[in-house]
């Protein structure tokens, strides 16, 4: 099966409309307000099948539930310390809604950390681990991911560009991975296809997502 496409960080209405017409499978809104991605105003409409993404930093679980309704999101990204106990509840009060946890992670990872969310979350996030939670602009050394012990659905994430599509193909495809890279799924994009913070090059984003589906076929 295909590896699934997010992107990440929308925040302009008509580069939002553009983006959707690429019909990627997640766009992402920032609810950080330290966040130069910070999302208000109203999402315009896009395809259906998208699911909207609302991206969140140790907020209440009410925070989150409030916005699950007012913009129908359809999945959740925790990018703070939110504990698998929060997560539970969270997954009790938008229980329709998919729990993405995201971990840090630079040259080495302990992946002990994942165990006690094994089952409060719906998919891991992997990005790198930098100053800022999320839009850091460059990648992790992804050979730490051949020690991943769960069977668990994951995000790939972290500086990802049009320069590492050849990487991330070799991630998907190559021998060496393959035990791994079975559970990707999906490849998310923010920073590295940005003129601005929030607005994204919907020419670089397609280039993106043709190359990636060649290589899959």
């Amino acid at each position: 099966m295909a590896v699934k496409l997010k992107i990440c960080g929308m925040k302009f209405p008509d580069n939002i409309r553009e983006v959707g017409e690429l019909k990627p499978d997640y766009l992402g809104f920032i609810f950080y307000r330290k966040s130069p991605r910070y999302f208000e105003g109203d999402i315009p409409e896009i395809p259906q099948h998208i699911k909207k993404t609302g991206v969140f930093v140790n907020a209440s679980v009410k925070e989150i539930a409030d916005k699950v309704e007012q913009f129908g999101l359809r999945a959740v990204q925790l990018h703070g310390g939110e504990s698998a106990d929060y997560c539970t509840e969270l997954g009790n009060t938008v229980p329709d809604v998919e729990i993405i946890k995201v971990f840090s992670v630079k040259d080495e990872f302990d992946f002990q950390q994942l165990l006690p969310f094994e089952n409060t979350a719906n998919y891991f996030l992997f990005d790198t681990k930098g100053k800022h939670p999320g839009g850091n602009g460059y990648t992790f050394d992804w050979r730490v991911l051949k020690n991943y012990p769960s069977e668990k659905p994951f995000f790939l994430s972290g500086g990802i560009g049009l320069e590492e599509v050849e990487k991330v193909c070799e991630f998907l495809n190559s021998p060496e991975y393959k035990s791994v890279a079975r559970l990707c799924h999906a490849i998310d994009l923010n920073s590295k296809f940005e003129t601005k913070p929030g607005y994204k090059n919907t020419g670089d984003l397609k280039e993106f997502k043709s190359k990636i589906v060649c290589q899959q076929q």
